[in-house]
């Protein structure tokens, strides 16, 4: 490596050639460069520390680089790296399914693996419209809640309510109709419209972040609402597709927010968490239902969907090992922690005269500022710079400001993060 190359910071050498998610690079061209990571701290070039608030994403949820993890891993790669999951299988796969299947709702049999979470969500949708196709059944619209977001791809565009992400591609959507997230006083209204909506009989599936909706700011909704938007939608054929990609494997409490349901989905979809932050991945699993909707002797009805790194050996024994921790009694006490510690905060913060409105499933903590916002406007910069000055890691979205910190942060580490919040709070 030249001397130039060791000499210039990592984060000038990034503005070259690279180009960020989320981003528009003419009003933030600055990357912080981090240089480490473990347990529940990032460390940047220069080594200042800062708690992950967010566990990057909620992904890292065991820690970064987990010594377990990392383990297991590095003794799968002396074995198999990759092999294509067409016409192939292999022990990794096998063993995953097998043991995810005892923790997913009763219902889910088949597991249909992809590579993140977009993909994870279109593969839901493509499974509920080809489900209903193969019948001889031509069910064209899909249904979403409003303010729903469930990934990048095309099919994850069209049933998603956010249209600052959206808003160049919609012509070029699939049919979606909205219904807004129930709650006591509008449950009963929501109910009546689709069941006047049901009778055109088009409508192949139903898409929902059960409980939270993750890009909508930590929206929360209850499960009794949604319970009898399901029952209503699976009397009528409509395939229920939970998006748990941000809820699943433990942050609301539960291994999955759809374990409050009675009514359990159709279609799941999964990542994030999933493989821990090591590698990417995705699932989407489903019913035999469903599955037997594809068994055919006609070729056509089978679901040509594939993904290169389908399976990835790597990938299934970062989840396998990932699965272990989430089930062991220091992770499940650590999930208990977290979601005290959040009430303890709560019961100090709700009344602040700056705060307008607090709310908490499981680990995931969010407060409303009582002030108008843009999503990523200057306030909020403002507030994202404060909390890296403090050696903080929280994206704050709009005027909300959330929690969702990996399930091995210390009390310490969590003070840290609530003390940061405080002080945001003047700069209000």
């Amino acid at each position: 490596m030249s001397d130039s190359l060791v000499e210039e910071k990592l984060s000038e050498r990034d503005k070259k050639h690279l180009w960020h998610p989320l981003t528009q690079h003419k009003t933030n061209s600055e990357m912080l460069a981090i240089a480490r990571a473990k347990g529940a701290l990032l460390f940047d070039e220069e080594g200042k520390e800062y708690v992950d608030g967010i566990a990057s994403w909620y992904t890292c949820m065991y820690g970064h680089c987990n010594p377990y993890i990392l383990d297991r891993v590095k003794e799968q790669m002396q074995k198999l790296d990759q092999v294509v999951f067409s016409g192939f299988t292999h022990e990794p796969a096998i063993k995953l399914s097998e043991e995810l299947i005892k923790i997913l709702p009763k219902n889910q049999e088949k597991l249909f693996f992809s590579d993140n979470g977009s993909t994870a969500t279109e593969i839901g949708i493509k499974m509920a419209l080809q489900y209903h196709h193969n019948k001889g059944q031509k069910r064209n619209v899909l249904l979403a809640f409003e303010e729903g977001f469930h990934g990048d791809t095309f099919g994850a565009m069209s049933v998603s309510g956010l249209s600052v992400y959206n808003g160049p591609f919609e012509d070029f959507f699939i049919e979606v109709e909205r219904i807004p997230v129930p709650t006591p006083e509008n449950i009963d209204d929501i109910l009546n419209h689709l069941k006047k909506r049901l009778q055109h009989n088009n409508i192949a599936g139903f898409i929902y972040e059960p409980l939270v909706q993750g890009a909508a700011a930590m929206k929360m909704h209850d499960a009794d609402g949604l319970d009898r938007i399901l029952a209503l939608l699976q009397q009528h054929e409509v395939l229920t597709i939970a998006d748990e990609v941000m809820t699943g494997f433990g942050k609301t409490g539960k291994y999955f927010a759809s374990d409050y349901l009675e009514n359990k989905p159709d279609i799941m979809c999964l990542s994030k968490a999933l493989t821990a932050g090591l590698v990417p991945m995705g699932l989407t699993t489903c019913t035999e239902k469903v599955y037997m909707a594809f068994y055919s002797d006609d070729v056509a009805k089978g679901l040509f969907h594939g993904h290169t790194y389908t399976a990835n050996p790597l990938a299934c024994t970062a989840a396998l090992a990932a699965l272990e921790l989430l089930q062991t009694d220091e992770i499940q006490q650590q999930i208990k922690n977290i979601t005290l510690w959040h009430q303890q905060f709560d019961k100090k913060i709700k009344n602040h005269p700056k705060v307008a409105s607090t709310r908490q499933t499981g680990v995931i903590y969010a407060l409303d500022l009582d002030v108008e916002m843009e999503r990523y406007g200057n306030l909020r910069n403002k507030l994202f710079k404060h909390f890296m000055a403090h050696g903080i890691f929280l994206r704050p979205l709009g005027h909300t400001i959330y929690i969702l910190a990996p399930f091995i942060t210390t009390k310490e580490q969590m003070e840290r993060i609530y003390e940061a919040i405080e002080n945001a709070l003047e700069l209000v």
